[in-house]
C-alpha cells in the first residue's frame, strides 16, 4: 500500500452544505435562513448566556463569595521529596526542574529532614524549611 492509494472510508465524511445555488437545489432563495426576522439578517446571533429576553441564570442567582485577584497560589514541594531525589553534598537544586505545574511559583515546605548541604532555589520557603536547610549547612535561595 502506498500513501497515494489511501482513501477515506465510505460514509465517514459528509459533503458541505452549499447554499444559494438556485431554487431547484432546495437551498436557494433564502439560503436556509427562512423568512425575515433576526435569524435571516447578516451578523445575526445572540451573545453567550442570552435566554431570549428571559432573566438569565447569571442574574437570577445570588452573588456569593469573594475572589482575591492578588492571591498567589504556589505549587509545593517538601524537603522529604527533595531528599528522596538523592543529591550530592554542595549541589544546587532548582525546584522548577522537578515540578511540571508551577502555578504562580514554587514554595518549599519543611516536611522531612535534609541530611546533605544543598543550595535550593525556589520562589518561597516556609520558616521551618528555611531553618532545616540552613541547619544542614545549605542555602535557601529565593528566585
Amino acid at each position: 500500500m502506498k500513501l497515494s492509494e489511501l482513501k477515506i472510508a465510505k460514509g465517514s465524511t459528509h459533503p458541505t452544505k452549499r447554499v444559494g445555488l438556485g431554487i431547484g437545489s432546495g437551498m436557494g432563495k433564502t439560503s436556509t435562513r427562512g423568512q425575515k426576522g433576526a435569524g435571516a439578517r447578516s451578523g445575526a446571533g445572540t451573545r453567550p448566556g442570552f435566554e431570549g429576553g428571559q432573566n438569565p441564570i447569571y442574574r437570577r442567582l445570588p452573588k456569593r463569595g469573594f475572589h482575591n485577584r492578588g492571591r498567589v497560589e504556589y505549587a509545593v514541594i517538601n524537603l522529604s521529596q527533595i531528599a528522596a531525589l538523592g543529591f550530592k553534598d554542595g549541589e544546587e537544586v532548582d525546584t522548577a526542574l522537578y515540578i511540571s505545574d508551577r502555578k504562580d511559583g514554587i514554595k518549599v515546605l519543611g516536611d522531612g529532614e535534609l541530611a546533605v548541604k544543598l543550595t535550593i532555589v525556589a520562589d518561597a520557603f516556609s520558616a521551618s524549611a528555611k531553618e532545616k536547610i540552613e541547619k544542614a549547612g545549605g542555602v535557601a535561595k529565593v528566585r
